[in-house]
């Protein structure tokens, strides 16, 4: 379970201090699905980063299984992130260099899990995204949907509790959009990952099983789609 307790978020001091979050209260259970929309500026990214720990909170609590994420030093926060958590980004953040198997697997090297472990795991990461034909592919050899797709083949290589997903399809056609949600709902649905998704697209929203609006950094209304929920891990 992820808690958030009267999140502040402040930006600089004095005449130009900006309140990203106000008091930001929420909770998401175990394999939900949520999204998060509002205006640009509304604080949706700013909530994502604090809940995932990439960024600090200015107050508030942000509670994961009990532990408190602002309370660990910054290596075992560090640490936490890569081993419970995967994220999507709309620009993917692919190494142009490396292939689509290694892009998966670097994550699991930076954790010293063993090169033929490593691998294997994102090999069936790969295979689980339908990209089993493109392992040694480099990212300019692959199309806009296939990037988003390794993106989300190196979310899961760790097997997380939850993904956070910012505009995961902002700069996708409507078909490869549809593809990208299926994987997300399947991922929910057979590995119980929870997801929060932030978006401006509505069809993206109603794939979740909540939508949670934002408005000058607080949480202005939520609603409960039609979506069932499915039992977590």
């Amino acid at each position: 379970m992820f808690e958030v307790h009267k999140l502040w978020k402040l930006y600089g001091k004095g005449e130009t201090q900006v309140e990203a979050l106000r008091g930001v209260s929420l909770t998401i259970e175990p394999g939900e699905m949520i999204a998060v929309m509002g205006p640009s500026g509304c604080g949706k990214t700013t909530l994502l980063n604090c809940m995932s720990g990439i960024e600090t909170v200015t107050s508030g609590q942000v509670l994961i299984e009990g532990q408190n994420l602002q309370a660990m030093r910054e290596v075992q926060r560090d640490l936490y992130r890569a081993e419970q958590m995967g994220f999507v980004f709309q620009n993917y953040n692919l190494i142009p260099v490396l292939t689509a198997v290694e892009n998966v697997e670097l994550p699991l090297l930076t954790q010293r899990v063993p090169v033929k472990v490593a691998r294997k795991r994102a090999e069936e990461a790969l295979t689980r995204v339908g990209l089993h034909e493109r392992f040694q592919h480099l990212p300019s050899e692959l199309s806009g949907g296939q990037h988003q797709r390794v993106a989300l083949a190196r979310a899961i290589v760790n097997r997380p509790k939850v993904i956070w997903a910012d505009e995961p399809t902002g700069a996708l056609d409507r078909v490869t959009t549809e593809l990208v949600l299926d994987l997300f709902d399947h991922l929910n649905r057979v590995d119980g990952i929870a997801f929060v998704i932030v978006t401006h697209n509505p069809e993206v929203a109603e794939r979740a099983h909540r939508v949670i609006y934002m408005d000058s950094g607080q949480i202005v209304q939520e609603r409960v789609t039609k979506r069932e929920r499915s039992g977590p891990r």
